[in-house]
């Protein structure tokens, strides 16, 4: 099978973050806290190293949920009726995405705190 052309597929890409964006609760809470971090990091001028840092956990956050819906939408598929494993794997792939969003407050309030007090 060929690959399609890059352009392609940066298009599927793009339209999968669209898709979640659409379709996923979740996912929009974060959306709106990445444009939160971004009006903060030009508002109270953070450094590069400090705007870094909140760029990098809030994209880890966004895509350790794009991950977590990939894994719940392919046991979905697999196992449509409940099924105990099934509900271990998808709060395990739950799991990471809070990990990654308590890392992400507790840099958040690591990093803000010298900017507002």
């Amino acid at each position: 099978m060929q690959k399609p052309p890059l352009y392609k597929s940066f298009r599927n890409a793009f339209r999968g973050v669209f898709v979640m964006m659409k379709t996923e609760r979740n996912f929009q809470i974060e959306i709106l806290a990445f444009i939160i971090n971004l009006f903060l990091i030009f508002y109270l001028q953070l450094n590069f190293t400090d705007a870094s840092l909140i760029l990098i956990v809030s994209v880890a956050v966004l895509s350790a949920e794009i991950f977590n819906t990939a894994i719940e939408k392919i046991c979905d598929i697999i196992q449509p009726d409940f099924d105990e494993r099934i509900g271990f794997i998808k709060d395990i792939a739950a799991g990471a995405v809070v990990l990654i969003a308590m890392v992400s407050v507790i840099v958040g309030i690591l990093v803000y705190w010298k900017y507002i007090f």
